[in-house]
């Protein structure tokens, strides 16, 4: 109700009040807060609470299955996003596009060399690994009893702790969807359709046909045995969308379950495997956790980010490892690992709290029942096979669910989607400030020609306007939008900076070329930013950075695994990489491109013209390079590997006005000590919506 609630008011009034965002915000940190410490003790209790000798016996078997079990569910969540529909799409300029992720080192990503950094910095996969040694090390401890009891009673403690906040669900969620909904965007709501019913399917197929399936046909077992054992506890985890609450009558249905395939005592330890085996799988990524690798998945697809084949290794090495964890705290690392937008993550947390939370509980019921079924058989050594069942089963299931991909993706293929990439980017306007403007299509001769020395301050406060250059086709620095309005993230800075001049501005469109000339004749006080490279430093004068942005490509998205490794790219002699005038460096392209070839070329619009095609890439600022697939969603934005620096934004002013340039180093330093660039960053580059609309008509 509290979801359904918190949806309706924020689609109804698409306006967020003081204090929703901090109660928001505080419930996930205040679940984060329980989360590492939960899942190292509950991996130290349960593991050293194991003995030694049963460990050795059965721990490669128990190994073998959990794995086999994990790997079938993954090759059902690859197989899904066969539904996906072919609908276009691109990522707006979002943080996790533009930033360049670090390349994953395992060692250091695994091996805690200072157990309290993992802890400080949330490195779950580190965390992890050192729980599992203390516990293996706590294991062979003879008088561990005490420090069980006490590890326990802690905790139990921070259960109670995460029940304390768990009471403050309903106010926090019914905050999280108004904020949601308040900023989601209507075709949002088509990607959350697909999602939410991919993976409904997806957990049908495999609570009720495949997993019981093959413990039908693999173990002494029947498969209404399976479904009749785990049907209570399904039904209890569905209605709660919890499964931790159901871990004790799983254990006690599959104790009984498991007796009936006993004949005598002697194989006690079967019986006892659920008291085991249950509790530490919950802190295990298995059942319905990975039905976050499915949303990784879906959100790369739905913002135009696909995954090649390359990046689901890292989606099972370094993405499973997140997943020891809760799906909430894994969910924007995740995300980030494949550069999608961090603002699906609110995307994530509705689908979750509206069914999704609830079809994992379900389908981590019956994982962990077969689970425990599987290893209790092996400890029985009951193993056994039946033909009947095999070809009833796993010949006709998987058959089955290829069908219902298909017949999905053809479903949501029907649905009439219209791409709203380009409309959400060109009906942009300003948000803090709108001041009085003209603009020229290009510098006007007759003032060119005519002299004046006087200092850039005093002859805009004479004439009542700063005239400023900005470059065609800068986007999302400068462009027209859908009115023919002039605007974006430098047109709204230079908005600030004439409003706190007290005058007008006059922009004029320009050529990179021109820019030298007519700064220095005095036409012009100063253009938009340009990048800080050394021939723009040679031949202009900058102002101090205001902004920064990562070099990236723009790529046709089928040749997306080209271009994400910088080496490679340097490497291939077939290459033609196109670079915009703005950031062609002749001495840094010599340095590296020994073998490509590179074009300069005049306008970024040029690159997507047939004319062009010749061209592989094109290398560019990736704001820009995220708002051009916007317009062209067949495109993608690439920001290859390693990390490389970040590429300074600067002004170009007048070179030989002292006073100016001081003037704007000590107004830029302003602007960003009071976040005027900052908010403004996150409204054009970032592409968030605003929380307080601040523009003054």
């Amino acid at each position: 109700m509290a979801m359904i609630a918190g949806l309706i008011i924020g689609a109804t009034t698409s306006t967020i009040f003081t204090g929703i965002n901090e109660i928001a915000n505080a419930f996930v940190m205040l679940l984060q807060m329980t989360a590492l410490p939960y899942i190292a003790l509950s991996l130290i209790i349960g593991i050293g609470s194991l003995s030694a000798t049963r460990v050795n016996s059965e721990l490669k078997k128990s190994l073998v299955i959990l794995i086999a079990l994990i790997l079938l569910v993954l090759f059902f969540i690859f197989l899904a996003p066969i539904a996906f529909p072919n609908w276009q799409s691109a990522d707006f300029y979002s943080l996790n596009t533009i930033k360049t992720t670090q390349e994953f080192n395992l060692l250091t990503l695994f091996i805690p060399t200072n157990p309290f950094y993992s802890f400080a910095h949330g490195l779950i996969p580190s965390i992890v690994m050192f729980s599992v040694f203390i516990g293996i090390g706590l294991m062979q401890v003879k008088a561990k009893k005490q420090t069980l009891m006490t590890l326990t009673g802690i905790n139990n403690a921070i259960i109670n702790v995460s029940n304390m906040v768990m009471k403050l669900a309903p106010l926090a969620v019914f905050c999280i969807a108004w904020r949601a909904a308040a900023t989601i965007d209507s075709s949002q709501l088509d990607g959350l359709l697909v999602y939410i019913v991919t993976a409904f399917v997806l957990v049908s197929l495999l609570t009720f046909l495949i997993l019981p399936a093959i413990v039908a046909t693999i173990t002494p077992l029947k498969y209404k045995d399976i479904l009749k054992t785990s049907r209570q506890a399904m039904i209890t985890a569905f209605a709660t969308g919890s499964f931790f609450i159901v871990i004790p009558l799983i254990v006690e249905k599959t104790k009984h379950l498991i007796a009936t395939m006993t004949i005598d005592n002697s194989k006690s330890d079967a019986i006892l495997a659920p008291n085991i085996i249950v509790p530490i799988s919950f802190s295990l990524p298995i059942g319905g956790k990975l039905l976050a690798l499915l949303f990784v998945l879906f959100s790369a697809w739905f913002s135009g980010s696909q995954i090649s084949s390359g990046n689901y290794i890292d989606l099972l090495t370094v993405g499973l490892a997140q997943l020891f964890g809760s799906t909430s705290v894994a969910m924007p690392n995740l995300l980030a690992l494949f550069n999608v937008s961090s603002a699906l993550f609110e995307l994530f947390l509705i689908a979750e709290n509206l069914i999704v939370g609830r079809l994992g509980a379900l389908l981590s019921v019956m994982f962990t029942t077969s689970l425990v079924i599987l290893i209790a058989t092996s400890i029985l050594k009951q193993f056994t096979f039946k033909w009947s069942s095999f070809r009833k089963y796993l010949l006709l299931f998987p058959a089955i669910s290829i069908i219902a991909f298909i017949a999905l993706r053809f479903t949501f293929d029907s649905i009439s989607y219209q791409y709203q990439g380009y409309t959400k980017f060109i009906k942009r306007d300003f948000i803090m400030l709108d001041v009085k403007s003209t603009v020229l299509e290009k510098p006007d001769i007759t003032v060119i020609n005519t002299k004046n020395n006087s200092d850039v301050l005093t002859r805009i406060e004479q004439r009542g306007f700063i005239r400023v250059g900005y470059f065609i086709d800068d986007l999302p620095y400068a462009f027209h939008n859908n009115k023919g309005k002039l605007v974006g993230f430098d047109i709204e800075i230079i908005n600030l900076l004439a409003d706190d001049l007290g005058v007008s501005i006059e922009f004029v469109r320009i050529f990179h070329k021109e820019a030298k000339t007519l700064l220095s004749s005095g036409y012009l006080d100063m253009t938009t930013g340009i990048p800080v490279l050394p021939n723009n430093m040679k031949e202009l004068t900058l102002t101090v950075p205001y902004s920064s942005q990562s070099i990236a490509f723009i790529v046709k998205k089928e040749r997306r695994s080209e271009f994400t490794n910088w080496q490679s790219i340097f490497n291939n002699e077939n290459y033609i990489i196109g670079i915009p005038e703005l950031y062609y460096n002749e001495n840094l392209i010599k340095r590296y491109f020994k073998h490509g070839k590179v074009w300069k070329i005049s306008t970024p619009r040029l690159y997507f013209k047939e004319k062009y095609q010749h061209i592989d890439a094109m290398l560019f600022g990736a704001p820009t390079a995220s708002a051009w697939t916007l317009l062209h969603p067949e495109y993608t934005v690439i920001v290859p590997k390693p990390a490389q620096p970040p590429i300074s934004m600067a002004f170009a002013i007048n070179s030989q006005d002292i006073a100016f340039e001081l003037f704007m180093r000590n107004w830029i330093q302003m602007k960003k000590q009071n976040n005027d660039i900052s908010y403004l960053f996150d409204y054009w580059i970032a592409g968030k919506k605003p929380n307080i609309v601040k523009k003054n008509d």
